[in-house]
Formats: structure tokens, C-alpha cells, sequence
């Protein structure tokens, strides 16, 4: 949770410059996977001090709008880890372009189309009016102006942690516990954070597609953890061709890493000696796989494809399979490398609940059958149950 007033404050100068200006802030921002320039001015030659005088005049307007509606309209702003990205920034471009209920393909229905979880919504508001709304937001009744802007940034888990610790964003996005991450106690975390987990990710294990055709589609725990720790360095070892093996990993400090080696290895810290290359995103793996022989590598669900193939794999005598139709499959809860996926709030002064309502509005439209199903199962993630939906939203203040 941002805890910056000075960055608020230059937020809502921006946005009222833009706005003077002709243009839409909330449409620049759909979709954004980046910090925008805040240091953006105009300034005419010889005219500096009427043009500074309108800036604090707008910035004084602009406060007194936000406190007379006595709600924090500031831009809402996330970052993190690769694996979440995908989740958190579709959910950001389609709460900034506000679509209204008679849009069919982003929101509502229109016609025999209609958005999966719609029919659970009863509204003839907006998308973002309307989660934003349930939280004491004013609807704008208007395309691509939200009641507030929101903002995705890229990066790592750790990095999103980190950011969120330090009031840097308003949302950490991560893949990784955040105790692992920033190397606190659960009761550490407790004290100043607030988990809010709104998906899973059955992370697989992947080999590039010549390994795959030569007929290794099945490994061992066991056995992955020894190429990871170096024990094991050709295919032929775990009955493939006689090639030396391509180790990739994730770069140190991304959640899926360190997820990596608590579930596989037992430890956040476990050593991985068999790594030939580390990459800090998950597209990044996904490339270098494709593109290299005798690959093998662990990554987000979401990134697989032909080319890049999830191999089942034998924990203790029961085999998950990268197929929903199975009997276990590595989408099940019980699969070893399952996976929370997170957005962590920070406690402050101002909110010791730990989320705010502008937080709280945008967590809850992930937490809705339309959210699970539109931005979580649609990236080939694992939506929540119904009972860990519940167990989410009771930690979201209460709606207005």
C-alpha cells in the first residue's frame, strides 16, 4: 500500500494536466506493463510562472475533488513477479477500459455472446464502476475512465515484495511466499502484510521438443532434482538420447525459483549446481527452451505450448500428468509443485486492516467466477475453490 503522499500527490497533478489536455490517462494505461514518465511537463518560454501557477491550481482542485468525495482516487499500482503478470495486468486493461454491460466480449453480454461468471452479476454498470462501486467509488458512466487508474509493472517476486515493503506500489505481486522472499517469520508477515491469494499455478517441469519427441515425457522427482544438483548431466541417464543435458533455471529472487527449490529441493536455499543458464522471466525460459537442444527447465503454467511441453511426473509412486482428464494431474491441489499465487497489501497507520478500498475493490473482481474464469483460468491457471474464494474475500474490508 502506497504510503508515499508526495507520489499520490504527483499522480493526481498528472492526471488532471492530462485531462486538461485532451487526453485519456485511463487509455494510456490499459494494458500497461510499465511505470509511466511522472516527470512529463510543458512549460512555454517566458510564460514558466503563469504555467506553475496553473499546475498548483489544478493540484489544489484536484485534492479538494478527493476530499470532498472522501475517497483516494489515486492511480492504483502493482509490480512483481512474471508468473502473477499475466493475471494482474489483464484484470488492470480491462478495469481501465471500463467496458459497459452491454459489451459481450470483455464485459456482460450482448446477444447470444456473453462473458463467462456474467450470469453470477446482476449490473448495468461498467466493469470497473461497477467492482469499484461495491466499495463506495462513484460510477463515471464513461468508456476508458475508471473511478481510478490502474497500473501493472513487470518484474520479480522479489522485487514486488520488496516495493510493497517499501511503499514503492500499492500491490506486490508474487509467485513466492512472501517469507521466503524477504526472508521473514510467518509472524513477520502477519504483522505487516495481508496475503490475498487469487489463484494457483500447477508450476510443470518442461523439456525442449527434441527430448520430448525422443520419448521423454516422464521423469522422476527424484531424478529432476539430481540434474538440478548436478548428479545427473546426460539424457541417456534417465533413458533419452545420449545428449548432454541443458539445465534452465529462473533467475534468483523470482517467486517461481524459489518455489522451485522449496517444493522440489526442501529448501528456498537448496543448492542447483546442474544450472547452465538462469533467466529472470518466465518468457525469457520459454525462449531459451525453444531454441536450445537437450533443454530442460520449471516455469508458470501459463507459458507452455507445443513447443515447450510440461512432462509428467512421479512423485513417490503416483504420477501427475499435464492433462485435466487424468486421474492426477499437475492441476490438482495435491500435485508437490502447486503453487499460491499472491498480491500482497502492506499494513500502515492509515489502513491496519492491511487494504484499502481502492485494493480491496480491484482484489475483489479476481475473486468472482467472472475474475477466476477470465483472468486466472484463461491463462491456464487453477481458479479457487468456492471454500478459498470465501476465505479470500474475508479479508477485504467491507463493501459499502
Amino acid at each position: 500500500m502506497t504510503s508515499d503522499k508526495g507520489r499520490q500527490s504527483d499522480d493526481v497533478s498528472r492526471r488532471m494536466f492530462l485531462l486538461a489536455s485532451g487526453a485519456g490517462v485511463t487509455t494510456a494505461l490499459a494494458g500497461c506493463s510499465g511505470s509511466s514518465n511522472d516527470n512529463a511537463t510543458t512549460e512555454s518560454s517566458g510564460d514558466s510562472g503563469n504555467s506553475e501557477a496553473t499546475e498548483e491550481s489544478m493540484d489544489e482542485e484536484a485534492t479538494t475533488q478527493e476530499q470532498s468525495s472522501g475517497m483516494d482516487t489515486s492511480m492504483l499500482t502493482a509490480e512483481g513477479s512474471s508468473t502473477v503478470y499475466p493475471i494482474s495486468n489483464k484484470g488492470s486493461s480491462y478495469w481501465n477500459s471500463n467496458a459497459p454491460a452491454s459489451d459481450g466480449e470483455y464485459w456482460g453480454s450482448n446477444g447470444d455472446a456473453s462473458v463467462p461468471g456474467w450470469d453470477q452479476i446482476e449490473t448495468d454498470e461498467r466493469l470497473a464502476d461497477y467492482f469499484a462501486s461495491l466499495y463506495g467509488f462513484e460510477p463515471t458512466g464513461q468508456q476508458a475512465t475508471p473511478p481510478y487508474a490502474t497500473s501493472v509493472a513487470l518484474s520479480h517476486s522479489g522485487t514486488g515484495c520488496k516495493s510493497v515493503r517499501d511503499g514503492l506500489v500499492d500491490i506486490g505481486n508474487s509467485s513466492g511466499p512472501i517469507t521466503a522472499e524477504l526472508g521473514i517469520s510467518e509472524e513477520k508477515r502477519d504483522e505487516n502484510y495481508v496475503d490475498h491469494v487469487v489463484g494457483r499455478d500447477g508450476q510443470p517441469v518442461v523439456v525442449s521438443k527434441d527430448i520430448w519427441d525422443a520419448g521423454v515425457q516422464q521423469l522422476t522427482g527424484e531424478q529432476i532434482k539430481k540434474i538440478y544438483q548436478n548428479e545427473i548431466t546426460n539424457w541417456s541417464e534417465v533413458g533419452g538420447p545420449d545428449k548432454e543435458i541443458y539445465c534452465v533455471g529462473r533467475a534468483e529472487g523470482s517467486g517461481t525459483d524459489t518455489s522451485f527449490r522449496l517444493n522440489m529441493l526442501g529448501d528456498a536455499e537448496a543448492s542447483m549446481e546442474g544450472v547452465d543458464t538462469r533467466k529472470g522471466q518466465n518468457q525469457q525460459v520459454k525462449t531459451v527452451v525453444q531454441q536450445n537442444e537437450g533443454a530442460i527447465a520449471y516455469m508458470a503454467l501459463a507459458f507452455t505450448g507445443e513447443q515447450v511441453r510440461p512432462i509428467a511426473i512421479d512423485f513417490d509412486g503416483t504420477t501427475y500428468k499435464p492433462d485435466k482428464s487424468a486421474e492426477n494431474t499437475i492441476f490438482d491441489s495435491s500435485y508437490p509443485l502447486n503453487r499460491d499465487l499472491h498480491m500482497y497489501t502492506t499494513k500502515t497507520d492509515d489502513t491496519p486492516d492491511g487494504t484499502d478500498l481502492r485494493e480491496a475493490a480491484f482484489l475483489n473482481m479476481f475473486l468472482t467466477e467472472f475474475g477466476q474464469k477470465v483472468f486466472v483460468e484463461a491463462n491456464n491457471y487453477i481458479p479457487l475453490p468456492d471454500k478459498d474464494i470465501e476465505k479470500e474475500k474475508a479479508k477485504l474490508p467491507d463493501q459499502a
